[in-house]
């Protein structure tokens, strides 16, 4: 038996060096956050969501508000009543983004996140940490995902703050007429996001399957970027009939039945359970397949 100077074998050490090894804190929540806020193309997308209502006041100073355009037509839009108070402003702009624009957010965070490391060439030494392939994967995901979550609470925030400036505030007037008064229209508002996000669970979870294939994160995030256009052209295909609604594409816009007087969570709930249900198979493919994955990069 060789001694340490400490009374304790080589052995003994390694023993207790490996008692006081936890898994679970291995690449904290914390550092793994920190690590993508700052990420320039993080700092990049903030600014693009930010911008985006201030983009929209100016276009409508310039060319005039859209009721003013509207000719007093009996049958309204969204858009129609965008400049008629904050809420309808803040939702104006969701309607805007939530086809394409809110999308992006969450493919590059879901795509970019594991690819990345994988293109630094860094994601071999984060497992040699040793930091479990199951706990690397779980931390990526929540922080995507939480990332996900706070652009697309990011967007209607500065809507309705901006809005509030240039438009005053004021109940949320509904194309179909009526109008909700502003508390209501902001638990409207928040359900809409939720919806949002749940909806894009679908375009996370194809991003992140796809992190964990490839070693480009560009190949990652326009896959499921890609994937998710060719989704809407699918839903477009009035052919198709009742199979459009299996397709997570035909219930983007759902959330809109809750800009109504009364609350209508039918296209919701369906098009929320057919989104998770998708995630989850794809989330669980990215953790099957990247625990048997030979890690060479």
């Amino acid at each position: 038996m060789t001694g340490t100077g400490t009374g304790l074998s080589a052995t003994d050490i390694g023993v207790a060096e490996a008692l006081g090894y936890r898994a679970r804190r291995t690449l904290p929540l914390r550092v793994e956050a920190v690590r993508q806020l700052r990420r320039r193309r993080t700092l990049l997308m903030g600014g693009v969501l930010v911008a985006l209502p201030f983009v929209l006041i100016a276009a409508f100073a310039i060319g005039g508000t859209p009721s003013s355009r509207s000719g007093g037509a009996s049958r309204l839009t969204l858009m129609d009543t965008a400049t008629a108070s904050a809420a309808n402003f803040a939702a104006t702009c969701l309607f805007v983004s939530a086809g394409f624009l809110l999308v992006v957010p969450v493919a590059l965070f879901c795509g970019d996140t594991v690819a990345s490391e994988a293109s630094w060439s860094s994601l071999r030494y984060l497992l040699a940490a040793p930091v479990p392939r199951a706990r690397l994967l779980w931390s990526k995901l929540v922080v995507a995902l939480g990332f996900s979550l706070a652009a697309m609470v990011l967007l209607p925030l500065v809507a309705l703050v901006s809005g509030a400036v240039a438009y005053g505030w004021g109940p949320l007037e509904l194309p179909t007429g009526g109008a909700l008064d502003g508390s209501t229209a902001v638990i409207r508002l928040a359900l809409v996001v939720a919806f949002v996000f749940v909806s894009q669970l679908v375009t996370a979870g194809l991003a992140f399957w796809l992190s964990t294939r490839t070693d480009a994160p560009l190949g990652a995030v326009g896959g499921a970027v890609g994937l998710t256009i060719v989704g809407n052209v699918l839903d477009a295909v009035t052919a198709l009939g009742s199979w459009r609604e299996f397709l997570p594409a035909h219930w983007q816009f759902a959330w809109v039945d809750a800009l109504q007087p009364q609350l209508e969570w039918g296209g919701m709930v369906k098009g929320a359970a057919i989104s998770v249900t998708y995630a989850l198979i794809l989330f669980a493919f990215a953790f099957r397949g990247f625990g048997r994955k030979d890690i060479v990069s």
